[in-house]
């Protein structure tokens, strides 16, 4: 084997292992979110020197479970079609897909959550496309508001304040499938000066 194939191979196998060890932390984590980077290592199968060349720190994996989310974000944003679809199915459809993401990744976001604002930090792709499709809706004339910073803030706070709501709210019409994502989706179009009835 020569040395160009043995690298391709080490790093291939390095990605495996991060891959492993990010899985296996996300599971870990949401039962006990003290636990160590050696017990990570165990229920990743991996040898604790390991783990600890990639990730030299707690912090070191925190910031890598961030960006992963952060992927999970991005996706949304793509699958939502944020740049091409009507801007109002496209807030519809991400909003649906965020809450779809909260269920399937409530602990990670919650450990990884910023402890002033209870929100996963944003990576710049996730809030350029946030901004993108808070500019698309103004410019449709959806909504009155023209700052797409504030228009993000607002769509995080609203996401999130909904996600605390208990399933028995009266706000979410009898805990129907999708409730959060519509009762966020009409909150967010009243709140950014939309003029659709309510």
């Amino acid at each position: 084997m020569n040395a160009a194939a043995g690298a391709k191979r080490m790093r291939a196998d390095a990605e495996r292992s991060t891959v492993r060890i990010l899985e296996a932390a996300e599971e870990v984590l949401a039962v006990d979110a003290n636990a160590t980077l050696e017990r990570i290592a165990d229920a990743a199968g991996l040898a604790r020197a390991t783990v600890h060349r990639r990730f030299a720190s707690r912090q070191a994996l925190l910031t890598a479970l961030t960006d992963r989310l952060n992927e999970r974000y991005l996706q949304a944003i793509e699958q939502a079609r944020v740049a091409t679809a009507p801007p109002v199915v496209a807030l519809h459809r991400l909003t649906e897909l965020l809450f779809e993401l909260k269920i399937g990744n409530r602990a990670m976001m919650e450990f990884t959550a910023d402890p002033k604002t209870g929100i996963t930090p944003l990576s710049e792709p996730v809030l350029a496309g946030l901004g993108l499709l808070f500019t698309r809706l103004h410019e449709a004339g959806e909504i009155t508001a023209t700052d797409p910073e504030w228009c993000r803030q607002v769509y995080v706070a609203i996401v999130c304040v909904a996600d605390l709501l208990p399933s028995e709210s009266p706000a979410l019409a009898a805990g129907e499938p999708g409730a959060r994502a519509d009762l966020t989706f009409r909150t967010v179009l009243a709140a950014l000066g939309s003029n659709r009835p309510q």
